[in-house]
């Protein structure tokens, strides 16, 4: 698989399933794209949520019924306690060329990854599947080890900028932005009081 990062603005995504998992996919999705959930009931915090709910009992459901449910998908959410029924979802979306995440049964071609969604940044960690709490432990240590990265590259960004007028060589404003990312103290201050490192960045780093 490809790692990609998609826009799915004004983009449909459909998930089958009312639980714990279904309500986190939802969630993952419910900053972008619209989301419409199917399931034969649903759990109170999938309740409170602003999307579009279809009441149905997958287990009796037709060929014809799920085709139509997934029509106007741009990716499908198999998040069912069965795996028998997460698979039959996963072969529609297979034969109409939507793609496909499941939670349990047969792999789809998407794996929905651990990530962490900052103002400048996003991280994203997976294991494809083979050990999603590997994937969710590393992304909480390096959240718990770079509390103030969102900060460092507002900054980085801004003093690219300011690079460009004061230092006329690539190489070197490469090198001083490294220095930067290499100072503690800097990063020690970013965390507390990102005002005062950027005027330290300025005062230590930025000439002319």
């Amino acid at each position: 698989m490809i790692p990609l990062f998609v826009d799915c603005s004004g983009r449909q995504v459909i998930i089958f399933g009312g639980g714990e998992v279904a309500y986190r996919k939802a969630l993952f999705f419910l900053r972008e794209a619209g989301v419409t959930v199917v399931s034969r009931s649903f759990g109170e915090k999938i309740a409170g949520l602003d999307i579009h709910r279809v009441e149905e009992d997958l287990s009796w459901i037709s060929e014809e019924e799920l085709d139509t449910l997934i029509d106007s998908a741009f990716l499908v959410v198999a998040a069912l306690s069965n795996p028998d029924l997460n698979n039959r979802i996963g072969r529609h979306c297979r034969r109409k060329g939507i793609l496909f995440n499941n939670a349990d049964g047969i792999p789809g071609d998407v794996i929905i990854p651990s990530v962490t969604p900052a103002e400048n940044y996003t991280l994203a960690i997976t294991t494809g599947g083979s050990s999603p709490a590997i994937s969710r432990f590393i992304r909480e240590h390096l959240e718990a080890e770079f509390p103030a990265m969102d900060a460092m590259i507002a900054l980085q960004n801004e003093l690219r900028e300011k690079l460009r007028g004061s230092e006329p060589l690539q190489r070197r404003r490469n090198e001083i932005l490294r220095e930067i990312l290499q100072d503690q103290e800097i990063w020690d201050l970013l965390k507390e009081d990102p005002a005062s490192a950027r005027e330290r960045v300025l005062g230590r780093y930025i000439h002319g």
